[in-house]
């Protein structure tokens, strides 16, 4: 199966040097796979969006919160990563609402492909794109990460002029 366009880390190093072996998030391929995750978080957790990754092996990995994208990664590259929450509907786990929200791997909102093959793979209702879509650009100019708004394809640092193309990571 084609898989879309891998996501080097491109945050701040000291947070990649951080990530220990094995410390990466929980991998969900199945339905059971996400039963068995999901009863062990409390209400308080599942009320908060969860961060995630989608692997470059296709699979879901799930983290808390306030857990660094690279550090669910496991330190690898990702097919795309973000923020998810879930809630439950008639019986079954539901995704309410996903981003590509990470700093640190700035995926492409083109990435929502291998996002939705790894929630179906998990037999998780989804909605058909990301509810909140995050432009990522890295300026020419001044080599810094930008988030793009309201189309303003402008850096707030510089002023220069941002690319309508994805360009964070200058070695992909």
């Amino acid at each position: 199966m084609a898989r879309g366009r891998t996501y080097r880390y491109v945050g701040p190093v000291d947070l990649k040097a951080a990530v220990r072996p094995g410390s990466g998030g929980c991998r969900i391929s199945s339905a059971a796979d996400f039963g068995d995750w999901v009863a062990g978080q409390s209400a308080a957790e599942l009320a908060e969006p969860f961060t995630f990754v989608v692997g470059v092996d296709g699979l879901l990995r799930l983290a808390p919160r306030r857990s660094e994208h690279v550090a669910c990664a496991g330190g690898a590259m990702v097919l795309s990563a973000g923020e998810i929450s879930f809630v439950r509907e008639t019986g079954r786990w539901v995704v309410s609402e996903v981003s590509n929200q990470s700093t640190g791997y700035c995926p492409d909102v083109g990435s929502w492909a291998d996002v939705a093959r790894a929630l179906d793979d998990a037999g998780l209702e989804r909605p058909f794109g990301f509810t909140h879509e995050v432009v990522f650009r890295r300026c020419p100019g001044c080599q810094e990460h930008n988030i793009v708004r309201e189309d303003d394809f402008v850096c707030v640092f510089c002023g220069s002029d941002l690319p309508q193309k994805w360009n964070v990571d200058p070695n992909a």
